[in-house]
């Protein structure tokens, strides 16, 4: 059994696919850490996610840090040294309006500034790399071949056994249920192993962001969303022209997506009826909701059965991006939260984000315009556009 130390340099609350990269970079960098996760690691958000993993955004500053994290994913059976069945087969937005098309081509160019290879194709091309997909109605695509998906609970606890092997400490079954702060200066963390005293908390919470937020006094905007998607039953031989190397695709107008789950494919879509709340009640209308974007758009899939499938929740900022940086209100208290369904591939690049700004480095990417303050005093919103 392991217990909860006394003393350490940092205290991280959430053990997804944030808190778990933050305390092996931490780590690694010789940070004494505790990570405490009031349930199992991964079992919030991240193990609920589709899994997907991608530099194709429409902000730059999301571009870049999609593109570090693909960079140390590709890298992850090294460092930290897990398996966690990266597939690279690109990522494919479907696009049916003027709009979209043009938004999309200027999300290219910013792709390119940051190396990212992208492209704008045609609906025929879309199709070739797709055959499930129906393109009438299709203007063009935008497909960005490195992008992909792997396995979101296999990241987590590589990082998890990363950051013990660097000496963190990682409790599950531990909730932080208080902080103590002193002269505007963090002293300890409460939780429900007892008390540990710490002068730095990183709030890596998602969708329960804002009740650690609450414990400083800091009002973090970050509202739940319930979001749903399913696993169908095996591909027949009718399958057989769906190449194992097909694009994780987008109908963009809809947010209808779907890729390859081993024989199987994964669908999901985000459902603008849901409404905010930490409610994972599975929608019984949800396979008929689906499945009347899938008629429209892929209709062979259709032709498959649901196996399985599971809700989970978005951690959703006002503007779906991310809110990051440190509090000037306390000393030291730092966030990385509301994501919008784009954090999981996020992750391994926010670790390291993290590490830097609790060491005094200048991080590969400037955050400073997704610090919570922008909604507060009257600073400038970053809607992001790519989003499913």
């Amino acid at each position: 059994m392991v217990n909860l130390p006394q003393e350490v340099d940092v205290v991280v609350i959430g053990g997804g696919v944030m808190g778990a990269s933050a305390a092996f970079h931490l780590a690694e960098a010789g940070v004494s850490v505790v990570l405490v996760e009031k349930n199992e690691l991964a079992s919030g958000s991240t193990s609920k996610a589709a899994g997907g993993v991608r530099a194709n955004f429409s902000d730059e500053l999301n571009v870049a840090m999609g593109a570090r994290s693909l960079d140390l994913l590709a890298d992850f059976p090294n460092r930290p040294g897990q398996e966690i069945d990266l597939h690279r087969p690109g990522y494919l937005f479907a696009l049916s309006t003027a709009e979209d098309v043009t938004a999309f081509e200027a999300a290219t160019k910013i792709h390119h500034k940051f190396g990212v290879e992208s492209r704008m194709i045609t609906p025929q091309e879309a199709k070739e790399l797709n055959p499930l997909l129906e393109i009438d109605g299709i203007l063009a695509a935008s497909f960005t071949p490195n992008d992909g998906y792997c396995t979101p609970e296999s990241v987590v606890l590589g990082y998890a056994s990363g950051a013990r092997k660097h000496g963190a400490v990682i409790l599950t079954q531990t909730e932080a249920t208080d902080i103590t702060v002193v002269d505007g200066k963090i002293v300890s963390v409460t939780t429900s192993a007892g008390t540990v005293k710490t002068a730095t908390v990183i709030n890596c919470a998602g969708a329960w962001s804002p009740t650690i937020g609450a414990m400083v006094g800091l009002e973090i905007p970050v509202k739940p969303l319930r979001r749903e998607l399913l696993i169908t039953e095996p591909l027949t031989e009718d399958f057989a022209d769906v190449p194992d190397n097909m694009p994780m695709t987008i109908d963009y107008s809809t947010s209808l997506y779907w890729h390859r789950e081993g024989n199987a494919m994964l669908m999901g879509f985000s459902d603008k009826s849901a409404e905010y709340g930490f409610d994972l009640k599975r929608d019984p209308k949800f396979p008929e909701k689906i499945g009347e974007l899938a008629y429209e758009r892929a209709p062979r899939l259709l032709e498959l059965g649901a196996a399985s499938g599971w809700a989970g929740l978005y951690d959703v900022a006002p503007d779906h991006n991310a809110i990051m940086g440190e509090w000037d209100g306390v000393s030291r208290f730092l966030y990385a939260t509301g994501f919008s369904g784009h954090g999981f591939l996020q992750g391994p690049a926010i670790g390291e984000i993290l590490r830097d700004m609790y060491l005094g480095k200048t991080p590969f990417v400037d955050i400073s315009p997704f610090s919570n303050d922008r909604f507060s005093s009257g600073g400038e919103l970053r809607p992001e556009k790519n989003i499913i």
